[in-house]
């Protein structure tokens, strides 16, 4: 599961920043945020420690945040902060006695995430939550629901093809059982994001 969630997103940044008109890559590229969205909630459920694991996602965002700047988007901020806050919110509604009395901050979380400039905004808070509170069927309904917002919303046809790690998750957990049963050093799944925009980020400048 890290290993295809880091290929893709692989695929997907050298599509964006070499070949910006040849979409194949980005359609290969949307399997790999409901990937790291299903591992944050993974991550949040059966971390031993809640406050080490948002300080290991802030220190990420922090060392991202150049070469992101440098190889995707110049003014934005990169996709670990999007997953921070999300995680942040998921601290927070668990400490309330009911999720549904949340909705306040998740409605303002996403107000914020889509005004400021973080990468996917509130598209992202909406996936984790999804990836949290739904599963089967309605995980794969819910995900659906979400894209085709976003497609009126944004304009975002290319995020129709994220659904499909969603329906192997949802439908098949006995292959998605074994596909996590190869995991990979824990230093390059945590260093990979910042360590492959960084090389990115200087091939595209020289």
């Amino acid at each position: 599961m890290q290993l295809i969630a880091m290929i893709t997103m692989l695929i997907d940044h050298i599509g964006y920043i070499f070949f910006p008109q040849e979409m194949a890559w980005r359609y290969v590229g949307r399997i790999a945020f409901p990937i790291y969205c299903y591992g944050l909630v993974q991550g949040h459920l059966h971390t031993t420690s809640r406050s080490k694991y948002l300080l290991r996602l802030l220190l990420i965002a922090i060392i991202s945040q150049l070469p992101y700047n440098l190889a995707i988007n110049p003014e934005g901020l990169n996709v670990v902060i999007t997953l921070l806050l999300a995680a942040v919110i998921l601290a927070v509604l668990d400490r309330l006695p009911n999720p549904w009395l949340g909705l306040p901050i998740i409605a303002v979380a996403s107000v914020l995430m889509d005004y400021f400039p973080v990468d996917y905004g509130a598209y992202g808070l909406l996936l984790v939550l999804i990836f949290r509170y739904t599963k089967s069927y309605a995980m794969v309904l819910a995900h659906l629901a979400l894209n085709i917002l976003y497609l009126f919303y944004n304009g975002w046809l290319i995020q129709m093809a994220s659904i499909v790690p969603t329906i192997i998750i949802a439908w098949g957990p006995a292959f998605w059982q074994r596909l996590e049963k190869h995991r990979i050093p824990r230093w390059v799944w945590w260093s990979f994001y910042p360590a492959h925009l960084l090389v990115l980020a200087i091939v595209k400048i020289y």
